[in-house]
């Protein structure tokens, strides 16, 4: 039996107060998925709480604070080239403060209607999840 690694990931769901959720494009920098959407996070480090990651990944890439406010839902998938299975973490989250700047990871950013999120290229690998929330969160 192959033993297979395991990564945690967190994600924010920030919404504006026009329903909008915030989007980031991966750069070149990024040796998977650059050119495509996703909402702002990144792994959690070894022994490090996935609150503190969330927090810390929110800053490094968009230089927001943010507070929690709910769960999103989780996801995974499989990294074939590295043999890891992904677990990704989604939490609703509001700003409390700070002004959007991006990393060198990403190089645009787009507020984004609920409904519009098909029309962008999302990462491949939590495409159905995005589409899936957004559908179940307009019939709220």
């Amino acid at each position: 039996m192959t033993e297979r690694k395991f990564c945690l990931s967190v994600r924010a769901v920030l919404m504006d107060t026009q329903g909008r959720c915030l989007l980031v494009r991966r750069s070149t920098a990024n040796r998977r998925m650059a050119g495509q959407w996703e909402w702002p996070g990144g792994g959690v480090d070894d022994g490090e709480d996935f609150m503190a990651a969330l927090h810390r990944e929110m800053m490094e890439e968009t230089g927001l604070r943010i507070e929690v406010i709910g769960f999103a839902g989780a996801t995974d998938f499989v990294i074939a080239d590295d043999g890891l299975h992904a677990i990704v973490l989604c939490m609703d989250v509001v700003q409390t403060g700070g002004a959007l700047t991006l990393s060198p990871e990403h190089d645009a950013a787009a507020w984004v209607a609920l409904p519009e999120l098909s029309r962008y290229p999302l990462a491949e690998q939590v495409r159905g999840f995005m589409l899936n929330y957004a559908a179940q969160r307009q019939n709220l």
